[in-house]
């Protein structure tokens, strides 16, 4: 699924292209510079059901010994409704999100604020809270 992604928009709805924009840090091109480009891949990684990265981008002190993706699950939008740090140069960041998906005959929001750290030069997703 990767492989048919490149030349179409990018999932993160950045509108760039997907190999220019999240594609790059699927691949291993490139590292993300901010928290938000994190969240973005993320957001990304589940719609294409890219487990490698998700895990890869997961804080060592968080991330699950393994992670099973539901293929039932459609993730159609990601809004980004804020952000505080997790620039460049900083070292933690958080980004609220909403992130819109259908499973099954039923659709909903997923509403998180997710934190993040840079760690060596790389942003890693440390945990999310769920809001209503």
């Amino acid at each position: 699924m990767l492989e048919d992604a490149g030349s179409r928009n990018c999932m993160c709805l950045s509108g760039e292209q997907y190999r220019r924009c999240c594609g790059r840090f699927h691949s291993g091109v490139a590292e993300a510079a901010t928290a938000e480009q994190l969240m973005r891949s993320r957001y990304s990684a589940f719609v294409l059901l890219d487990r490698d990265y998700l895990l890869r981008t997961w804080h060592r002190t968080g991330a699950p010994a393994e992670l099973d993706l539901d293929t039932a699950m459609e993730w159609r939008r990601l809004d980004i409704l804020a952000t505080d740090r997790g620039g460049p140069l900083d070292v933690q960041g958080t980004v609220e999100f909403k992130a819109y998906f259908r499973h099954g005959g039923d659709r909903g929001v997923l509403h998180e604020v997710s934190r993040f750290v840079r760690e060596n030069g790389r942003w890693f997703y440390l945990d999310g809270s769920i809001l209503a």
